[in-house]
């Protein structure tokens, strides 16, 4: 039980860090980001290049990847999403359509094997007697930093509470004075940075391969629709609901099993509350 404990706080951290980025497109944007797991894979690799294939030092590589992944979030608002604003269909498929380009790119750069990716702190330390590496331990503490340096931003900072705005009314921001298209792409490129980020963290909790984007979506939109579009707190719990079931499922059950019930939890979700359990109504 101590086990399914800590090992569920410890992947729910990583989950809320992955889901944070998606959830701020999706609430500010209103954009289901389809490539956003590409974010992840790239951060991945870029990483992998830096510090393991180049030999930088690993703090090189994680601000190398979040820089690349910002960058691609701003290129992505700027080169797809703006000449495509007001026709959410074609976004979403040019997303997806992008996020398969970018896994063919990851194959051509690096193969299509998949890639152990060395731990940023080796060693494992045992907590209330369950066996812990410092990798997914430095992970989670990373991952609540980060989540707390956003959550401080967005509700601290005139361009945080600008997002706010735009999250709740496009138009009524702009009236207000708030740049939409200035918020909107701050809102990318953070987003991208929180994607990349994620992806070092889930590529040394799992491991590196061109497809390895999948699964991050799948939680990600599973926790930002059972949270609820434009909450923090509620992207923070649910992400603690979905760690923890998954965690119990693998240890009670069967690995099989893993996303199942998290899927039954979204449609349970969806046809109860469609707003979310933590979201506003939109109107």
């Amino acid at each position: 039980m101590m086990q399914i404990i800590i090992q569920g706080m410890l992947l729910s951290g990583l989950y809320a860090l992955i889901a944070m980025g998606f959830m701020l497109i999706f609430s500010i944007g209103r954009t289901l980001n389809l490539a956003y797991g590409a974010y992840i894979m790239v951060g991945g690799y870029i990483y992998f290049w830096l510090s393991q294939q180049l030999g930088m030092p690993k703090i090189v590589g994680f601000g190398g990847a979040v820089a690349v992944g910002a960058l691609m979030g701003l290129l992505k608002h700027r080169l797809i999403v703006k000449p495509l604003k007001g026709d959410p269909v074609a976004v979403e498929i040019s997303t997806l359509i992008l996020a398969v380009i970018m896994q063919s790119a990851m194959v051509l750069a690096f193969g299509d094997a998949s890639k152990i990716l060395l731990p940023l702190i080796p060693g494992v330390v045992t907590v209330a007697g369950a066996q812990v590496t410092y990798n997914i331990l430095a992970a989670t503490i990373m991952s609540w930093v980060i989540i707390l340096a956003l959550y401080a931003f967005v509700r601290g900072t005139h361009t945080g509470r600008a997002m706010q705005a735009v999250s709740m009314d496009e138009k009524g921001a702009a009236i207000s004075g708030v740049d939409p298209d200035r918020i909107n792409m701050i809102t990318w490129a953070i987003s991208g940075g929180l994607g990349a980020a994620g992806g070092v963290f889930f590529a040394s909790y799992t491991q590196l391969s061109p497809s390895m984007w999948v699964a991050p979506v799948i939680i990600s939109v599973a926790i930002v629709i059972v949270g609820g579009i434009g909450s923090i707190i509620g992207t923070l719990i649910v992400a603690h609901i979905i760690g923890f079931l998954e965690i119990t499922v693998v240890a009670v059950l069967a690995p099989e099993l893993r996303g199942v019930f998290t899927m039954v939890l979204i449609i349970g979700v969806l046809i109860m509350r469609p707003q979310g359990l933590f979201g506003r109504e939109e109107h």
